[in-house]
């Protein structure tokens, strides 16, 4: 048991991941696990990278191996994945499989849980940004739907139109009166600016052809009353 079980299990991963796994010592290594990423995001194209190292403890499998994870040096941040951030949770999912194959070669299940637990992380931030997507343009059309939509109509919307309305009608009429008694007042204005005294009608050499004011100091007799004296 021990270290016999060790060798044996390596043996195993060196063929399962030739060209993934990558020995640090006699009893570590790191095996390099490529994600998907999620279908429906369409911001990220590159499939992102990351390490699991593992270190037997002398006495594995009968206790839990030494787990690390990391990512390739400079390699860029993805926008669904931060092991910086993420590590620790990753990590933790990785104890229920620890748990259930404790006794038994586990770092191959440990591979396949770890991919499992990081994609699904990725999937559920991009369906969190497709969800936002999708609330957001759901907003936006409803907004726009309801441009179309009247206002339903109760007695309180009722009562409040109908006040508008009375209110809209007696301003009318208000301006409608307004601006009759403005023109009647322009015509009167303009009839006493064309009426010409008895001197005017005389000086204008129309005495007799039209009406004089009898109450004008400079009125005029009618042309055909005057008489010459000899």
């Amino acid at each position: 048991m021990g270290r016999e079980d060790q060798v044996e299990e390596r043996e195993v991963l060196d063929s399962i991941f030739p060209e993934e796994i990558t020995d640090l010592s006699e009893t570590s290594y790191k095996v390099s696990i490529t994600l998907d990423p999620p279908e429906n995001d369409g911001e990220e194209t590159e499939q992102p990278i990351i390490y699991l190292e593992v270190t037997y403890p002398e006495e594995y499998p009968d206790v839990a191996p030494e787990l690390k994870i990391s990512s390739p040096p400079n390699a860029p941040k993805h926008s669904r994945l931060d092991i910086q951030e993420d590590r620790e949770h990753l990590l933790e999912t990785l104890q229920p499989t620890i748990e259930e194959n404790m006794g038994m070669a586990m770092v191959f299940t440990l591979v396949s849980a770890l991919k499992e637990s990081a994609e699904s992380l990725m999937a559920d931030r991009a369906n969190a940004v497709q969800a936002e997507k999708e609330q957001i343009a759901a907003k936006a059309e409803e907004e726009e739907n309801r441009k179309f939509q009247g206002t339903p109509v109760n007695r309180e919307t009722f009562l409040e139109w109908h006040a508008r309305f009375q209110q809209e009608i007696m301003d009318e009429e208000q301006r409608e009166r307004e601006e009759k008694e403005a023109e009647d007042k322009k015509k009167r204005s303009g009839k006493e600016e064309k009426k010409l005294t008895g001197r005017q009608l005389w000086e204008q050499g129309l005495a007799g052809k039209a009406d004089y004011d009898e109450g004008d100091e400079d009125a005029m007799p009618p042309i055909d009353k005057l008489k010459v004296s000899a």
